[in-house]
């Protein structure tokens, strides 16, 4: 039989025997196109006539010197076909769809659209521009409120040394007793001096307890009496505290940092 794409109208010529009575999907091979085939109508005038009752009629005589090749017949129909139509090879034949009930998948299944690839330069460009702005943010904080305390960075003890401001706390002058109660006191007396020619600010001033492996075990701030010293002025500051702990053994003084 001949059946005949609806898409493109690409003819194939394939055995009876490949359609089915009730039909079969098929796909073309040249555009891809599927379609359900129906198998060929049967030719009820080639079915064969019951036999009469009595003897059979002799058939009438026939002249098969002028016998006519019968041009319905399916190699002079495919002939007819391939003068048409280019000839095909045997990998153009149409394919059969696989059935639906099978568990095996068919490559005739209709698949999903293109998908597209992902493109690495533009997810590198993207991760790129993220990480900046996140490190600028960083910076940003960072220089603003400073390191946060959890940062495990080496942070001075104290702040800068200031130019024209001297600090005197002599160890002589540093008290440590156990008072009545049992609470233990610590007081410190000294002097802030203004060596320069003009007027200087006084910054708080920083008070650190060590133990005997030089761990601080206390530390408290000391605000001057005074917030501006005048050129060669000195202010004599005396401070205690209660309460300390039992293992500082050494006193540092300087100026709180900032």
């Amino acid at each position: 039989m001949i059946i005949s794409c609806p898409a493109c109208s690409t003819r194939y010529v394939v055995p009876d025997s490949a359609i089915p009575a009730d039909g079969r999907t098929v796909r073309c091979a040249k555009c891809r196109h599927s379609w359900f085939q129906e198998s060929a109508p049967l030719d009820l005038a080639e079915m064969p006539a019951p036999e009469p009752d009595g003897p059979p009629a002799e058939p009438p005589p026939s002249d098969t010197a002028n016998a006519v090749p019968d041009d319905t017949s399916p190699f002079g129909e495919a002939e007819r076909v391939g003068m048409d139509r280019p000839p095909f090879d045997q990998g153009d034949a149409p394919e059969a769809e696989t059935p639906a009930g099978d568990d095996v998948p068919s490559h005739f299944d209709h698949e999903p659209p293109f998908r597209r690839r992902r493109n690495s330069l533009r997810l590198l460009t993207y991760a790129g521009v993220v990480f900046a702005a996140v490190a600028a943010g960083l910076i940003v904080a960072v220089s603003y409120f400073g390191l946060p305390d959890w940062v495990p960075v080496n942070r001075p003890t104290f702040g800068a040394a200031q130019d024209d401001l001297q600090l005197d706390f002599p160890a002589e002058r540093q008290e440590r007793r156990q008072l009545p109660n049992g609470s233990e006191f610590f007081g410190a007396s000294g002097t802030i001096t203004n060596t320069g020619s003009t007027a200087q600010d006084v910054p708080p001033i920083l008070i650190v307890l060590r133990d005997g492996r030089d761990r601080i075990v206390y530390s408290w701030e000391v605000y001057p009496p005074k917030r501006t010293l005048a050129p060669g002025e000195t202010m004599a500051v005396n401070e205690g505290v209660t309460d300390v702990p039992r293992s500082a053994r050494v006193a540092e003084i300087g100026w709180k940092p900032e």
